[in-house]
């Protein structure tokens, strides 16, 4: 009976283990739910400037694919996951990020969006602190759900905006090259 136990306890552990993927100093979920829909972790990795993490980072799909473009244009569910992993990231560094990762990803041209942009960067003003986490969650029927550690924060409504939001990462400017190859990896 013992060993019994123990057998079951080991196949509890390796469950455990096996439905989490360590990224650096973070540990991320390899699947989420979000508002009934499930997505499953395309790719992950390390947002880095000058060889400090700041942050991990995951991408949340609901079919893996390494096709940018296609999650950038698709209308299905999708999320980013952000596990700040340094002290270094404040809410004023964050907000200033975000809003040079719209200005790449849109080319510059974040007019037609500025208030969805507005309403996003509003989510990241609260005090940001190590092992904070911020989910930025796209459902087709509700617009982009940012979340921070679980607390939903907002809905920013529009497709537009959403291909802005994941362009950050995914776009033919990134805020990492390294990063949205690894957010890419299959």
């Amino acid at each position: 009976m013992k060993k019994l136990i123990l057998s079951i306890m080991a196949l509890i552990m390796a469950f455990s283990v096996s439905a989490q993927k360590k990224v650096g100093d973070a540990v991320l979920p390899v699947s989420e739910t979000f508002h009934g829909e499930t997505v499953t972790l395309n790719g992950a990795g390390i947002r880095e400037k000058l060889w400090i993490d700041l942050y991990a980072a995951g991408l949340y799909l609901n079919e893996k694919t390494s096709d940018a473009t296609e999650i950038l244009n698709g209308d299905k569910p999708m999320a980013i996951k952000l596990h700040i992993v340094s002290k270094l990231i404040s809410s004023d560094k964050m907000v200033e990020a975000v809003t040079e990762g719209f200005e790449k990803s849109t080319n510059g041209n974040t007019a037609p969006i500025q208030k969805e942009i507005d309403t996003m960067l509003g989510f990241f003003k609260e005090d940001i602190k190590k092992n904070d986490v911020f989910d930025l969650v796209y459902l087709p029927a509700k617009g982009v759900v940012a979340y921070k550690n679980g607390e939903e924060k907002g809905i920013v409504k529009g497709k537009e905006f959403k291909k802005a939001l994941f362009g950050i990462w995914l776009s033919n400017r990134p805020a990492d090259d390294d990063l949205k190859e690894s957010l890419l990896a299959q």
